[in-house]
């Protein structure tokens, strides 16, 4: 990068659209070229849900505020004691008047409650974009688009494509506005993440993924149209984010084995088997100014050994869950774990004698609260780098109310992988405790119930912890309970100073569909190498 741009120390700005609670954002703010100095800055992010939209902005707000006073200063801190109180006012209402007013104005020009694919939000987005585009001497595009309908965006091609039905879902277009931002404004990069699935997704029989690399690599000529690209159209060429040792980073590595857009987390330092396909397009400038070097360039950090979730979950305070449809405290929970308890042992001491051992020794912690809000237990290196000392408070911790029937499935599996170091699939769970689906016996829930393993990163966090906690059981039998917010905010590697907005569902949501923040900075990182020395 020029002399001029290295002075500078937010050179390239980056767009954030279908950015949800901001993982991406996050990683890419995050992220130093060297100390003390953020290459990366959020120009301008877009979200469509309301709940996301505020934890966005909230956190737009405190990159802010902690740029302008050099630390995230103890106004912050007082706010969040209030939050875990439930005394805090809404952030905008704290925030948004007096002495952080116009700093909070800022942040909600930054952060944008916008429904992409309607035109009047669109207008919205690429006015702030004109507006902030002056400020940066390049700009990145980073998102993940939902693909349902993939690169077939016109109506014409969709009606050409066999078996092809979008129902009038809104959503199968929204690809297309991701497309128009690569079009119109040429940004010199862009990431775009999405579900594994999308490798091996069909429309009409036709491979869709071969479309969408199409499309990226040249999205002028797959809209057919642009509206503001002055005739100029640039492509891009699509690279993976993570090469091994002395492996090249070339298109054709992917052309040719397009799993290689695949990141596996958990071979990154993250505590989470969360696998997901990461693009990266280099603008066809600029990859031919650097195809000396970016080839060359290394991938993701590849620690030796992995993050198990005990060791992510270090510090946060140990919880009971609770009873669903009844009333609830310690007694009556304490009782229904016993029955349930009971219940398991007499029929499974003859067919699983070693897990009814272990049953036998099961004392309820019902002491345990449901929610707590104090750090206690001793730190590690992975925590260190999500839990800022200065924050004495614990958010987003609280557990759900549970049936009691469910309560004797939980206790069963953790207790289970106790013993045999595995979760139990549905043709080993005892027959009293299956649950009411018809299908259960044919193995279509073979996993329904699944215990996250002491020792090992935990299985992919995914939205569906919103509905139900039954894939994400806490290992000890003892607290009988899923995981909370924060938990699963820990194993996406949010920072614990980051607030989660909205009602406990939408905060499961929340986190479920973001991209984890410690990956995105080693994106960030990468993307960085990329562009280092254009200009």
């Amino acid at each position: 990068m020029s002399a001029a741009r290295k002075r500078n120390h937010s050179t390239i700005g980056v767009i954030d659209i279908f950015a949800g609670p901001g993982g991406l954002g996050e990683g890419f703010s995050s992220f130093q070229s060297s100390p003390g100095t953020h290459p990366f800055k959020v120009a301008v992010s877009a979200e469509m849900d309301e709940a996301a939209h505020a934890t966005l902005q909230l956190r737009a707000f405190l990159r802010l505020l902690a740029q302008q006073e050099g630390r995230v200063p103890l106004d912050y801190y007082e706010y969040l004691e209030r939050v875990a109180k439930c005394e805090a006012a809404r952030p905008s209402e704290y925030f948004g008047e007096g002495k952080w007013k116009a700093l909070w104005q800022l942040a909600e020009a930054e952060a944008l409650n916008l429904t992409l694919g309607q035109e009047a939000d669109n207008r919205i987005l690429y006015s702030r974009i004109e507006a902030v585009r002056r400020n940066f001497d390049e700009l990145i595009l980073i998102g993940g688009p939902p693909c349902q309908a993939y690169s077939l965006v016109g109506r014409a091609r969709q009606s050409n494509v066999k078996g092809f039905k979008t129902k009038g879902i809104p959503k199968h277009f929204l690809y297309r506005q991701y497309l128009r931002i690569l079009a119109d404004f040429k940004p010199a990069l862009f990431i775009m993440e999405n579900v594994k699935g999308i490798l091996t997704s069909k429309v009409g029989g036709r491979e869709m993924f071969k479309s969408i690399m199409s499309d990226l690599a040249n999205p002028a000529a797959a809209l057919a149209t642009s509206t503001m690209s002055g005739g100029k159209i640039d492509r891009y060429v699509l690279l993976p984010i993570h090469v091994a040792n002395k492996e090249e980073r070339t298109e054709d590595l992917v052309a040719n084995h397009p799993d290689r857009f695949v990141i596996r987390c958990e071979n990154h330092g993250i505590p989470q088997a969360r696998h997901r396909v990461i693009v990266m397009g280099v603008r066809e400038d600029i990859m031919h100014a650097m195809r000396a070097k970016i080839p060359r360039l290394p991938g993701l950090t590849t620690p030796v050994g992995e993050v198990s979730i005990e060791m992510a979950l270090a510090e946060l305070p140990r919880l009971r869950s609770g009873l669903s449809r009844q009333n609830d405290d310690a007694k009556q929970w304490r009782d229904a774990v016993v029955r349930e308890r009971d219940r398991l042992l007499k029929n499974l001491r003859t067919s699983l004698p070693t897990v009814s051992a272990r049953l036998d020794e099961l004392i309820p912690a019902y002491r345990l609260p449901r929610s707590a809000a104090r750090y206690n237990g001793k730190s590690n290196s992975f925590v260190a780098k999500l839990h800022d000392p200065a924050q004495t408070v614990v958010l987003n911790h609280e557990t759900r109310g549970h049936m009691e029937s469910d309560l004797g499935r939980y206790m069963f599996c953790a207790a289970f992988a106790k013993v045999h170091g595995q979760s139990p699939s549905s043709d080993v769970f005892p027959r009293q405790l299956a649950p009411n689906h018809r299908s259960w016996a044919t193995g279509a829930f073979a996993d329904r119930f699944r215990v996250q393993l002491f020792g090992r990163p935990s299985s992919t966090v995914t939205s569906h912890l919103a509905k139900d906690g039954h894939a994400f059981i806490h290992w000890d039998y003892r607290q009988c309970r899923s995981l909370t917010v924060r938990e699963a905010a820990r194993l996406q590697t949010f920072p614990d100073n980051y607030v989660f907005l909205g009602n406990r569902t939408q905060q499961y949501v929340q986190v479920g569909n973001a991209v984890p923040p410690l990956v995105a900075e080693q994106i960030a990182r990468v993307v960085w190498q990329v562009l280092d020395g254009v200009g």
